[in-house]
């Protein structure tokens, strides 16, 4: 198991789903975890769950001073940051490009990309100044080949693949490791929301098609160490067994 114990994780969607997952994984771990989402009363409940490693800040990641404020509660209750897991994301809107609602789709940017953004540009400086740190994104499939109805998904994952890219070609040197994560299709409530739609090829999985959440979370945990390091800058995808193999979830 890659070593955190002692370090601290700032977690961005972790009300659930792969937020919530890993930030079990990486308190047993050892680590610190701060909790980050909008959903105050569901980061509290999960924080109190971990216990006193754990701090809930309730944050909605589209705007740059409330990540700010977040990253640095972060620093004030653990002396520091060490990883930033960017995972907060939505689906929603789904449907033809002449049919979503303009302000729905852009507020899946703002989200999905700005606050990815946000997350680097506020602990970059908190990582710099201690030798460095590890950001990790939630990437997709979706960011490298179109799915019916789901432009602002795509465009917004591949938006956050060339911020990693982009990250690591200007920070590497400064010990920073950017990483991004391509889990396939997760057991979480997007799914829900996806099958619900009934638009694409996605709606049409059973639920026993997706993998569980705590899957992504271990090889999240497992990017952390130096196995990950020819990822670099690019992507792992969840959907190739060596990767499985090397995260021990074989």
């Amino acid at each position: 198991m890659t070593d955190v114990a002692g370090k601290t994780v700032l977690i961005t969607g972790a009300s659930r789903g792969i937020g919530a997952a890993a930030a079990r994984v990486f308190a047993d771990a050892g680590a610190n975890v701060v909790l980050v989402a909008r959903n105050r009363e569901a980061v509290a409940e999960l924080a109190g769950q971990i216990g006193e490693q754990a701090l809930a800040v309730p944050c909605d990641v589209s705007r740059y001073w409330e990540v700010e404020a977040a990253v640095q509660a972060a620093v004030n209750t653990f002396g520091g940051l060490d990883v930033v897991v960017g995972n907060a994301g939505i689906i929603d809107p789904i449907g033809a490009m002449d049919a979503v609602q303009p302000d729905a789709w852009g507020h899946l940017i703002d989200v999905n990309v700005k606050g990815v953004f946000n997350g680097f540009h506020a602990a970059l400086p908190v990582m710099k100044a201690r030798g460095g740190g590890s950001f990790l994104t939630v990437s997709s499939g979706a960011a490298h080949r179109p799915v019916e109805g789901w432009s602002a998904y795509c465009a917004s994952k591949a938006a956050v693949a060339m911020l990693t890219r982009s990250l690591d070609l200007e920070n590497r040197s400064a010990g920073i490791r950017a990483i991004g994560l391509s889990p396939g299709t997760v057991a979480t409530d997007m799914q829900r929301e996806i099958k619900a739609s009934g638009v694409g090829p996605v709606a049409q999985l059973e639920w026993s098609d997706h993998i569980p959440a705590e899957w992504p979370a271990k090889c999240l945990l497992w990017m952390c160490g130096p196995e990950a390091d020819p990822w670099l800058g690019e992507e792992i995808s969840l959907r190739e067994a060596e990767i499985r193999m090397k995260v021990g979830l074989v």
